[in-house]
């Protein structure tokens, strides 16, 4: 008698849903991360151009001007803006809802800080 090998029509079916699953979820989730990157990227980049004598409402135009670039829909108003040993500390924190079916959805928190 010989052994069978392959693949059940079954097993192909269920992997390939599986599969289709995860990448459906990845391309919900992808844009969302890629947003946290650009304000991330732009907190740092405001943080590298701010001077000692700044202000806050200086330093959320220069933020508002990097998010107009990058198209973000994140406000400045977001942004929790404050001095550590002299040093401008931008930190934010935001939450994402992703809907994936029906009344499902997907909630990711974001937290992020220029502070090394």
């Amino acid at each position: 008698m010989k052994q069978q090998r392959g693949v059940a029509l079954s097993g192909l079916l269920f992997w390939s849903l599986v599969l289709v699953l995860v990448a459906v979820l990845g391309l919900k989730v992808t844009p969302s991360v890629i947003e946290y990157y650009k304000i991330l990227k732009d907190t740092k980049a405001v943080v590298a151009k701010a001077t000692p004598d700044a202000t806050v409402a200086e330093l959320r135009r220069s933020f508002e001007k990097f998010a107009e670039v990058d198209h973000l829909d994140f406000s400045s108003k977001n942004l929790e803006i404050f001095k550590d040993r002299g040093q401008v500390v931008i930190e934010f924190a935001y939450e994402k809802r992703i809907p994936l079916f029906a009344n499902v959805s997907l909630v990711i928190d974001y937290k992020g800080t220029t502070a090394e």
